[in-house]
């Protein structure tokens, strides 16, 4: 396995979290919203993938319980969108 496909899937799972975080703070998505919650857990699996090149015990507890904690939103968001037609 080729080490840095496994640093460019991390880098861009990075970007992802990071731009929705960046969102979230500038008032341009919301921090309950379904597209909050999806970029982070889509990040979040980048990253947890780019660990199977790179393995970081530390970071990959990290990332699995944002994995968990993201997933749980996206499906929460994900509910409340549907009740709500």
């Amino acid at each position: 396995m080729n080490p840095i496909f496994g640093d460019i899937i991390g880098i861009i799972g990075v970007f992802i979290i990071v731009v929705a975080y960046i969102l979230m703070q500038v008032d341009r998505m919301n921090p309950k919203g379904f597209s909050f919650s999806l970029l982070n857990t889509l990040g979040a699996i980048m990253i947890l993938i780019s660990l199977f090149y790179s393995w970081n015990l530390a970071s990959f507890i990290m990332e699995a319980i944002w994995f968990t904690l993201s997933l749980y939103g996206t499906l929460k968001a994900y509910r409340t969108i549907k009740h709500s037609r």
